[in-house]
């Protein structure tokens, strides 16, 4: 049976089993959707990448949750470059990346921090019920009216549409306890591929914000920490003027509530938007891929 190199990387961390878990398939050739989709299953995590070779780029990345596949992810992202810089495959410098939504770049430093160039950003505020968010993501619905009246919630995208939900206080936004078929309606009538809901409360004093992300819609009901929503909350916090003077980086912590803590960097320049942050491997080997042919479960 054919075998594929296959990693456990997790990202916007240093240490492992912590973070964010992506599955990397360094050389993808030749894997039909299916197959992809399989792997991805087996694995486990909330995003899968798989490189090949591209003729726009340096490389090409698609990305498969454990149900279906997503335009965009930035961790998988952190991860799979991350992993290349170890393996020797690139170097420190700007490397350009094929994905769905158009081809970015990708910088890596020599200390090995990967900074991602998000596609540029679609903000707009949208009109909720914040009685029927509230009941949704299991928050009391105050918590969100009382930040309301300075920050709307809104649509961010910088790839990937989230909706970006600020939340007063820590304590509320730990607590709470999504209804995920009422997460999974708001998103489909929003458009949107998740709830990023967002308190300037944080754990640690230099993080700028706490942040937790649901979106049961993909596969994924917690995504511990999310590279794509940091952006499109990063270009949420420009547009919407929440500071005096906006900083030149933010940090922005996530995971802490599913024992998975992680911390996300953000750069928002004009209609420039960078996440970026470090990545470990924490599982390496080959993995067995089913035919092309059949719908089987991949062997162990």
């Amino acid at each position: 049976m054919e075998t594929r190199r296959t990693l456990l990387v997790d990202a916007f961390t240093t240490e492992s089993c912590a973070g964010n878990a992506a599955g990397v398939v360094p050389d993808a050739a030749g894997l039909d959707d299916g197959q992809r989709q399989a792997i991805a299953a087996e694995l486990g995590a909330s995003e899968t990448a798989f490189l090949t070779d591209s003729a726009d780029a340096d490389r090409r990345i698609r990305y498969f949750t454990p149900t279906q596949e997503v335009d965009l992810c930035g961790h998988a992202t952190v991860a799979s470059h991350a992993q290349l810089f170890a393996d020797g495959v690139i170097d420190a410098g700007t490397h350009t990346l094929e994905t769905n939504v158009g081809v970015l770049d990708i910088e890596v430093t020599d200390e090995g921090v990967v900074w991602m160039t998000q596609d540029a950003p679609t903000v707009r505020p949208v009109e909720v019920d914040y009685d029927r968010l509230g009941d949704a993501l299991g928050i009391d619905p105050a918590a969100l009216t009382d930040v309301g009246a300075d920050l709307d919630t809104a649509y961010a995208s910088t790839g990937l549409p989230f909706l970006v939900v600020p939340v007063n206080f820590l304590e509320h936004l730990g607590d709470a306890d999504p209804d995920m078929a009422a997460v999974e309606a708001i998103s489909e009538e929003y458009d949107v591929a998740g709830i990023y809901a967002f308190t300037f409360d944080a754990l640690e004093s230099d993080s700028t914000l706490h942040g937790r992300m649901w979106a049961p819609a993909a596969g994924v009901p917690e995504d511990p920490v999310t590279g794509t929503a940091s952006g499109a909350c990063g270009a949420y916090l420009r547009e919407s003027g929440a500071f005096d003077e906006f900083p030149e980086e933010m940090r922005f912590e996530q995971g802490h509530f599913v024992d998975r803590p992680g911390h996300v960097r953000v750069r928002v320049d004009g209609t420039e938007v960078r996440v970026g942050g470090e990545a470990t491997t924490t599982l390496e080997g080959e993995l067995a891929v089913p035919p092309a042919d059949e719908d089987g479960i991949i062997e162990a």
